[in-house]
């Protein structure tokens, strides 16, 4: 095997079995294990989640940021910095686009999605430990979900409460004796995961932080398996 091989197959190998595992977490965690019913109950076959879910995807950006930004320890605190900087610029601009024109018209996303652009690169006055790279796409991932499950304001305006989307579980009847969902709203899984702005940035925020935990894992663990060098004969 060669010396290039040997370096790259044991870290493959660790971010391949983390990634089965986080997968596999995930997915279980948001629809079936923590669910309002505890049981799948979800005309899909699934639990209905807690305003509260762990997002598949978004783990893998702050994973793939951490090597970005050198793979070792500075790295990981770097991108938690950029989690949290850049999830909360995200945050705020929901709230302020919402105060200043509300769906289906953009311009106030627009409008704030601007201004903190601008402040997020302009906070790299402050020194060299910011690391915008990371910041800018964890303001994203934040957006990205907000698309997903709760832009077109569902939850915001009576399919869920402060703190559960219990009103997706009330059924009625339709012809024939089926089972219908008429609260279910518009977003992703029919509406399954629509929550309000301020639970899109907590689960971003908190699901950043499991990547960079992933990250600084399998760099720990690769490093702990890969084959040391020969010293050279003398």
């Amino acid at each position: 095997m060669g010396a290039r091989a040997q370096a790259i197959l044991p870290l493959a190998l660790v971010v391949g079995i983390l990634s089965f595992l986080w997968t596999e977490f995930s997915l279980n965690f948001t629809f079936h294990w923590y669910t309002l019913s505890g049981s799948d109950t979800a005309a899909n076959g699934v639990g209905i989640p807690h305003s509260f879910h762990l997002i598949l995807p978004t783990a893998f950006i702050a994973w793939g940021l951490f090597f970005c930004a050198g793979g070792d320890n500075a790295a990981f605190g770097k991108i938690v910095v950029a989690s949290v900087f850049g999830t909360v610029a995200a945050l705020i601009t929901m709230y302020l686009s919402y105060k200043t024109e509300s769906f289906p018209k953009f311009w106030g996303i627009a409008l704030w999605v601007g201004i903190f652009a601008f402040i997020l690169v302009a906070i790299l006055i402050a020194g060299d430990w910011y690391y915008v790279a990371g910041t800018f796409p964890a303001f994203a991932a934040v957006f990205l979900w907000w698309i997903a499950t709760g832009l077109d304001g569902w939850a915001a305006n009576g399919g869920g409460d402060k703190s559960s989307l219990a009103a997706w579980a009330k059924t009625a009847t339709g012809p024939n004796g089926t089972t219908l969902f008429p609260n279910k709203g518009t977003g992703a899984f029919g509406g399954l995961i629509s929550t309000t702005f301020g639970w899109v940035w907590f689960d971003t925020l908190v699901t950043l932080l499991c990547g960079c935990v992933l990250g600084i894992v399998s760099a720990k663990v690769a490093a702990l398996i890969t084959p040391k060098p020969r010293a050279a004969e003398g």
